[in-house]
């Protein structure tokens, strides 16, 4: 392996058993991704306590080009840390859980989600319990108030804006919003757009 390791450990006499397998957890660690540049494991124990047991914390300090990942774990909170490999395994996963989502996001796998399309109210028949939007597009979609997520429907405006998500199939009528979100305050709507 070229890959630059150290390790250390703290409050407990270093193991030939326990740096073999951090060797070889870097090792997968490195074929996963190219990129890394060094890697710095410190394993610590905690809590010596007589009635309360031995834990261990691993802590793993990764190099890659323009980002440092540091992953560490709590023995506190873990009573599975009381066992120094366990508590290896559990940073090693997290650690190449991180790794992973460097890679994604330098490759451009990272999934983009499309916004909602966004519009204003354009009429509201408040007495009924419906309106309608206007999209950005000029395109009108009805709205029931059970679609109203986030504000009450009697608060509506005619002009607040609000993001919208269209069912093309859900009425025979045409699209229908199935949830309709506010995002903005009403604005004035000019005598051309009120209709």
């Amino acid at each position: 392996m070229d890959l630059p390791l150290e390790i250390s450990f703290i409050n407990l006499d270093r193991s030939a058993a326990v740096e073999k397998v951090v060797r070889q957890r870097t090792e997968a660690l490195s074929r996963q991704c190219e990129r890394l540049l060094k890697c710095r494991v410190a394993i610590e124990m905690v809590g010596r306590h007589h009635r309360k047991g031995r834990k261990y914390r691993a802590r793993i300090d990764l190099k890659l080009p323009g980002r440092n990942i540091v992953v560490g774990n709590a023995s506190e909170s873990n009573p599975t840390h009381e066992d120094v490999y366990v508590a290896v395994r559990h940073a090693f996963d997290a650690a190449r859980r991180r790794v992973q989502d460097f890679t994604r996001r330098r490759r451009g796998d990272v999934k983009l989600h499309e916004a909602p399309p966004q519009g204003r109210i354009a009429k509201l028949f408040p007495d009924e319990g419906y309106g309608f939007v206007r999209l950005d597009d000029g395109q009108e979609i009805y709205f029931h108030r059970n679609a109203v997520v986030g504000a009450a429907f009697e608060k509506l405006k005619v002009g607040t804006e609000v993001r919208v998500s269209v069912h093309e199939d859900e009425s025979d009528k045409g699209p229908q919003a199935g949830t309709v979100r506010p995002v903005g305050r009403p604005r004035a709507e000019s005598a051309g757009e009120a209709a």
